[in-house]
């Protein structure tokens, strides 16, 4: 099937209307509008004028089994629908457990990744959960980043949270080693991928890595960054240190001491520090549990894409970001850090993951792999269970 897609300005592509056309489930050509020419076949057409493609989003935190339960059984999260990434432009996500790696296990959060993959998305899964050892499916993180090809690194594994297995740096250590030569033997970018919790010890085993090992900025990755002040400051050190980290973009701080991804996105800007080394994620069908000073659980909600679709439209017509550099950190970037292939650019060769924005940035088109999954604003598929 070939899509053409008419007229239309792409981000970052230069100033000019363009054609692009879709083959299957990859971008086939990206030229000057009006220059297509495809006598004698069947194709679609999508007029393009006032419409604006950017890639589709990328969201490399995501509880696909659902997350929480420190609640009990009953703040179970629900497991993510293929209705709530594609309704906000996600076309691809990489799945993790959290805090429950009880009643949740690697082969189900590996064969949920593999359903939405047939449904319609694109899917990698961390191996791993909060604690250290972590859990695993072939007996090692070295042999799951390896061997299983949806697994490209571990994560999320919990420093300076209460509910972390408190590990020590060595145990850090030898997680992030394992992490890098599985990567290496697999071909795979082998990220150990970290949650921060509100501990005061931040991203101290971070910083001692680079002094007291041989391995690379670049192994590891700061989730939840923006979690407090403290720690968005040693975030920040981490950038200019050559690392990368995460931003969550939950609901609207509602604490003086977060960070809003928007303060955080301009705060770097104001620093020089380059965007290329952030990433932003949803934490989507994860628990936002609120602890008080006694660590009592005292209020649960749950986080949604509805927040990731948010925090792009308002990084954009807020001034922080120009279109272009939002794309870099709502995509681009997360395909780069974690090597998805065929993700994060409109370009000849590069998979079909597209969206379609209006001058509003509301979401007319998403087109995940080829297949157009939102047309005019509405979604065209459904999960394979229709709730």
């Amino acid at each position: 099937m070939f899509t053409l897609i008419k007229n239309v300005k792409i981000a970052g592509g230069g100033p000019g209307r363009q054609d692009l056309l879709i083959a299957g489930e990859k971008i086939v050509a990206v030229i000057e509008a009006g220059r297509v020419s495809l006598g004698g076949l069947e194709f679609a057409v999508i007029q393009g004028q006032g419409l604006t493609a950017i890639p589709g989003f990328i969201d490399p935190h995501v509880h696909i089994l659902g997350g929480g339960g420190e609640g009990g059984p009953a703040t179970r999260a629900p497991e993510i629908r293929l209705e709530d990434c594609l309704s906000c432009g996600v076309t691809t996500v990489i799945g993790c457990l959290g805090t429950d790696s009880i009643t949740r296990h690697m082969s189900s959060l590996l064969a949920k990744a593999r359903a939405l993959e047939i449904e319609g998305l694109s899917t990698w899964i961390y191996t791993g959960a909060y604690n250290l050892p972590t859990p695993t499916i072939t007996g090692s993180v070295r042999s799951d980043i390896a061997l299983i090809d949806k697994v490209i690194g571990a994560g999320e594994i919990a420093l300076s949270d209460h509910r972390s297995s408190q590990p020590t740096f060595e145990e850090f250590l030898k997680l992030v080693a394992e992490c890098r030569v599985g990567g290496l033997l697999g071909g795979k970018a082998g990220v150990a991928h970290f949650h921060l919790g509100d501990g005061r010890r931040a991203l101290e085993y971070f910083f001692r890595m680079l002094e007291e090992s041989e391995l690379p900025a670049v192994q590891v990755i700061a989730t939840h960054a923006n979690r407090n002040r403290h720690l968005f400051s040693r975030a920040m050190e981490w950038i200019r240190r050559g690392g990368f980290v995460d931003f969550t973009c939950g609901p609207e701080p509602c604490d003086p001491d977060e960070v809003s991804v928007t303060e955080a996105l301009n705060e770097i800007k104001s620093l020089g520090l380059p965007l290329t080394r952030v990433t932003i994620s949803s934490d989507a069908n994860g628990s936002l549990p609120v602890f008080d000073e006694k660590g009592k659980l005292v209020a649960l909600t749950v986080a949604s894409q509805k927040d990731f679709i948010r925090a792009f439209r308002k990084a954009v017509q807020k001034n922080v970001l120009t279109l272009e550099e939002a794309v870099a950190v709502f995509s681009t970037n997360a395909a780069d850090f974690y090597r998805l292939p065929g993700k994060g650019k409109l370009l000849p060769g590069y998979d079909a993951d597209l969206l379609l924005l209006d001058e509003e940035l509301q979401i007319k088109y998403v087109f995940s792999r080829g297949r157009l999954m939102v047309e005019e604003g509405q979604l065209k598929v459904r999960s394979t269970f229709v709730i």
